[in-house]
């Protein structure tokens, strides 16, 4: 049986489509199939012959080179490519999809360019992040007047197996989301990369020094979730004036980190609206 045979075997099944098949559109499949829903029922259009063929191998679900009639049976499309690729993969999935309830991850696209793009009304947007490869996600949703109740529970039932989730009432707050827990792992990863360091001059292994950052880390995320003190009052606690702690936030506040790291954080606030600008146009 060849690849387009196989995959007009199963169409009549599918009920989730993703478009683009990386390492958001495997989270989101990954958690599906572990809630239950059966790989028959997934259909993944992806270009690269390598991510197909890892998408069938690891989760059994059916991978097209491109889009076919098979998508006018997925109830939700599920948009996981890149900001920039995003109009030219709506062209030929547009035909397939009218009656579908569309939900896109790519961060700065704006639904407006989506409905337009795609010819359809019921758009919602999600900015997730990394750990939602482990089930540890945070993710941003917003949706449009289009997208009733029953649409809002279907996005949170493809979306919950991946973390925790949050509704936002503007859209322009997505960027906000982009630019804090979007982007956020990789400030986690920042700081891990110079305390690692910095155990490492101090003679630990790196071994060791990783072990103990990122212990660190995930212990004082757990505490903060689980407190209702602020963040600054935990801070305080664990800063005794003339102590280790208190040199080392006076060292930083001296080179001004914590004023730093809210720049970067704009900056990319900024470039998602940007993003939405330079991508999203006609």
């Amino acid at each position: 049986m060849t690849s387009s045979q196989s995959t007009n075997s199963s169409n009549s099944t599918a009920a989730v489509a993703f478009i683009g098949g990386g390492n958001m559109a495997s989270a989101i499949i990954g958690g599906l199939i572990e809630r239950g829903m059966p790989p028959a029922a997934i259909r993944v259009v992806e270009p690269f012959d390598q991510a197909r063929a890892q998408l069938k191998k690891q989760f059994g679900v059916d991978a097209s080179e491109a889009a076919n009639d098979g998508l006018t049976a997925c109830e939700t499309v599920v948009w996981a490519v890149k900001p920039q690729t995003f109009r030219e993969a709506a062209a030929p999935v547009a035909a397939f999809t009218r009656n579908a309830l569309h939900l896109s991850v790519a961060a700065g696209i704006r639904a407006s360019s989506v409905q337009r793009w795609l010819g359809v009304e019921r758009v919602a947007r999600a900015m997730p992040n990394t750990p939602a490869l482990v089930g540890k996600g945070m993710t941003g949703l917003f949706a449009g007047p289009a997208v009733d109740k029953a649409d809002r529970e279907r996005v949170e039932s493809l979306l919950r197996p991946t973390g925790d989730l949050l509704w936002l009432e503007r859209e322009e707050q997505l960027d906000a989301v982009t630019a804090l827990s979007g982007s956020g792992p990789a400030y986690v990863f920042y700081f891990l990369e110079a305390m690692v360091k910095a155990g490492a001059q101090m003679g630990l292994s790196e071994s060791q020094a990783r072990h103990l950052a990122v212990g660190t880390f995930s212990g004082a995320s757990a505490l903060a979730a689980s407190s209702g003190d602020t963040l600054e009052t935990m801070r305080q606690r664990v800063t005794s004036k003339g102590g280790t702690t208190h040199a080392a936030i006076t060292a930083m506040d001296e080179g001004g980190v914590q004023a730093a790291f809210i720049r970067a954080m704009e900056a990319a606030r900024r470039r998602a609206d940007e993003m939405g600008e330079e991508f999203g146009r006609q």
